[in-house]
């Protein structure tokens, strides 16, 4: 640590808990992100100003005009241009702290990907809003012995969980399965940007402490903030039966293909493509058919009644639908 990074960090060196020594294991740590919305955003900004060494952000969205009220890196620029979450995130964080290494990944997190995307964490940082995903990641930490916090936040209310291989339950103790029926999402029942920073900022803590001291304490930790009420239990204890901490089966790593996603309550569907995307090639044409407009990692096309972002890896989100059937019918017919 140079006498800059003493100076930039003075205030979070003279915290006991962390110490000059801390703070020399957070400039060398590598943290991945998965998913930048409204957690993951937070997450970002906030490690990045903790001077946080080496950042990989996951996301597969890009920047729309209904994040910014909890979104807490993105701009109106950033949603005018459409760009994704992870590369207006990146750039935002190179202007907080040059000297953080980030890495964005403008992808879909999937068993095919995730040794590239997630191999190197120290801990990972849960931003994301599906069960699948999640489930994912804990394959993956369970398997590999990297911790990673849980977190999740709608309406007014979230809760985060801290999961540490061979110490902790993890979220297949807690959560065998999926949860059944029609969840609520901030699409459909809406979100407090309060609550996207209370829960952030309690998985950015643990983080924090898990890289200084290899410790966090075991619990799960409720926040409502329209109500005012945090509530805090005893972390539930390893399952031996959990089919993947107890009896180490990892389905999730080992499903090699995906279905198309719908995304709840957006009315649209994600379909992966075979390959990449030659973008200028697809702009033109697609130009006859209605507006496009494109940057180096994306395109958005409306026509028909449909908004269309095809990113350069070949996926593509179609709102206007919330059919996988329609949305694959139309992905083969325009896109290829």
């Amino acid at each position: 640590m140079d006498a800059a990074q003493r100076e930039r960090y003075s205030r979070q060196i003279l915290f006991s808990g962390i110490g000059e020594r801390g703070q020399e294991r957070l400039i060398a740590a590598h943290v991945v992100i998965v998913g930048c919305g409204a957690l993951g955003s937070f997450h970002a900004g906030a490690l990045a100003r903790a001077g946080v060494g080496h950042l990989t952000i996951i996301d597969r969205d890009y920047v729309e005009p209904s994040n910014l009220h909890r979104q807490f890196l993105f701009e109106e620029d950033d949603a005018a241009a459409a760009l994704p979450k992870a590369v207006a995130a990146a750039r935002r964080i190179a202007r907080i702290n040059s000297t953080v290494d980030v890495r964005p990944a403008v992808a879909d997190l999937t068993p095919a990907n995730v040794e590239d995307l997630l191999g190197g964490a120290d801990i990972v940082l849960d931003g994301t809003d599906n069960f699948e995903t999640r489930y994912l990641v804990n394959d993956f930490s369970v398997s590999r012995g990297v911790p990673w916090i849980y977190g999740a936040a709608v309406a007014a209310y979230g809760l985060t969980m801290p999961v540490i291989p061979g110490h902790t339950a993890c979220l297949r103790c807690v959560y065998p399965e999926p949860p059944s029926g029609a969840q609520p999402t901030c699409e459909t029942t809406g979100v407090l940007g309060p609550i996207v920073a209370a829960v952030a900022s309690l998985q950015v803590g643990d983080a924090l402490r898990i890289l200084v001291t290899g410790e966090v304490h075991a619990r799960i930790t409720t926040v409502d903030a329209w109500g005012g009420i945090i509530r805090q239990v005893e972390g539930p204890t390893r399952d031996p039966g959990c089919p993947c901490c107890g009896r180490r089966q990892f389905p999730y790593l080992e499903e090699r293909a995906r279905p198309p996603v719908t995304f709840c309550g957006r009315n649209a569907v994600q379909v992966q493509g075979a390959g990449r995307i030659d973008l200028p090639e697809l702009a033109r044409r697609l130009s006859p058919l209605g507006s496009v407009r494109a940057n180096e990692y994306a395109l958005r096309a409306q026509f028909g009644g449909y908004d269309v972002t095809v990113f350069e890896d070949g996926r593509a989100i179609i709102k206007g639908t919330s059919d996988p059937g329609i949305a694959r019918s139309l992905y083969a017919r325009y896109i290829g």
